[in-house]
């Protein structure tokens, strides 16, 4: 486990940490994964899906139903995913459905799972790191595997994989988010981290050489890239993707 450790800590993409940790947890059996963290959690949603950081392995078909229709919103593993931080085995969203504790919308996402073989796995939930970031991983076991088998797997190597689970999901957090809209150019992230400095228009425009109509143009384009309606939702924005204050760009 120290090597794969050692590997995933220097990839240098999220491209290279999520095949590194994929072909990992498939050696174990749990060869579909599901990837998600938001810093813009609100008390009804994860925020604007697409701010969201969605990693994952399973087909097309699957995620256009369960990510772009929404379903997630009613799966009962993402409900405790919300609600807890630790490991959970899909036995139990099993023994709940069996005693008629899900709603209707919930059974309809167990069903779908069954019919895309989505059966039997665990989910991890990291700590937050503040009160509007959550991140969550499923572990989806392969195709012929019973709760049962990964429940062993579980109990024979689940310390080692919820290490390897933790360290990928802080490794993702501080690298720059994948999942941007759009990249911010370099003057837009030199002007937003003046700002986030505490400087004003007229001190950011004779540092950087610019005139203050200049330095505005710069700040205005950064806020409609990062979707936000002030420069100091977009300083913080920006800071949370890792665009700026970052060394990994």
């Amino acid at each position: 486990m120290i090597d794969h450790l050692d590997a995933l800590l220097e990839c240098k993409t999220v491209s290279e940490i999520w095949a590194l940790h994929s072909e990992r947890m498939a050696s174990y059996g749990f060869d579909r994964l599901l990837y998600g963290f938001t810093w813009f959690r609100t008390p009804n949603s994860f925020g604007d899906p697409q701010d969201l950081m969605l990693l994952t392995n399973h087909e097309p078909d699957y995620m256009d139903r369960f990510i772009n229709e929404g379903m997630y919103n009613h799966a009962p593993m993402v409900r405790w995913a919300v609600e807890n931080s630790g490991f959970c085995s899909w036995k139990w969203m099993q023994e709940r459905a069996r005693d008629g504790l899900f709603n209707e919308r919930e059974m309809e996402v167990i069903e779908f799972n069954r019919t895309m073989n989505v059966t039997a796995g665990y989910s991890i939930s990291f700590r937050d790191s503040s009160v509007r970031a959550k991140g969550a991983i499923a572990l989806t076991a392969k195709v012929g595997m019973t709760q049962e088998d990964a429940d062993a797997v579980w109990a024979e190597h689940g310390r080692d994989i919820h290490v390897m689970n933790k360290v990928l999901h802080l490794k993702l957090v501080n690298l720059p988010f994948a999942g941007a809209r759009r990249a911010l150019t370099q003057r837009q992230r030199e002007a937003l981290e003046w700002v986030g400095d505490g400087k004003t228009t007229q001190d950011i425009a004779q540092i950087m050489g610019l005139t203050p109509a200049t330095v505005e143009k710069h700040l205005r384009l950064a806020r409609i890239a990062l979707d936000v309606e002030t420069t100091t939702q977009a300083v913080l924005k920006a800071s949370y993707q890792k665009q700026i204050f970052s060394l990994e760009l």
